[in-house]
């Protein structure tokens, strides 16, 4: 091993960048969601569309996943990918799920909870024409989350899709778009001294209600 034991608890960083404070947060959580992710782009962190995507399958054993956030609105956040894939598997045996940014160069952390619906087939159709055509055969050579003996499957598999669609490939019946519909929203600021302010909204019959956690 290249480090030791101590050397990595030693790794250690003080949180000073900035603060939450309830009179300072917006009382639904959506937009301050997008306000602290608009916040990101601008900040130009590493693809601030990047979220953990975290599912249970059906023996109750978690995993999770990197995934891009396509949209959010007031009916939840969205992405796309393969429905028979091992998130696509454990979504159908249990809808619901949990996401996660991590905007490190900005000390923050936003963690989103709730049940997981399939967008509609005229959602998924509109966002797949609007991907780049390599993505669109890719879409159809992954045969996502099972083994395969080599790359050289997806390769092969990429030149017949290719040749077969040409420059107009349709959205696979597999594929298409996840919305989280949340039920529940923290917002977590990295502060000094570890005493980090930690925001919680859960929803409630009239709107959503908004409360400090220990961090």
């Amino acid at each position: 091993m290249s480090l030791t034991p101590t050397q990595i608890a030693d790794l250690r960083k003080s949180y000073e960048k900035a603060e939450l404070g309830e009179d300072a947060s917006q009382a639904d959580p959506l937009l301050q969601f997008d306000q602290w992710l608009t916040e990101a782009i601008a900040a130009q962190v590493p693809e601030p569309n990047a979220m953990t995507l975290a599912t249970v399958a059906s023996d109750l054993r978690p995993s999770t996943r990197i995934v891009l956030i396509k949209g959010y609105d007031q009916r939840g956040i969205v992405w796309y990918t393969n429905y028979d894939s091992r998130k696509g598997q454990e979504l159908a045996g249990n809808p619901y799920a949990a996401l996660q940014f991590h905007w490190v160069e900005l000390e923050r952390t936003v963690r989103i909870e709730g049940r997981v619906e399939q967008t509609t087939a005229a959602e998924s159709d509109a966002y797949f024409a609007s991907r780049p055509l390599d993505s669109r055969i890719g879409a159809w050579a992954s045969p996502q989350s099972q083994v395969i003996p080599g790359r050289g499957v997806l390769v092969a598999n990429a030149a017949k899709y290719a040749a077969q669609f040409m420059l107009s490939p349709p959205r696979p019946p597999h594929w298409g778009g996840y919305r989280l519909v949340p039920d529940s929203w923290q917002f977590w600021q990295g502060r000094k001294s570890r005493l980090h302010d930690r925001l919680r909204y859960t929803r409630a019959a009239d709107g959503w209600v908004r409360e400090r956690l220990a961090p």
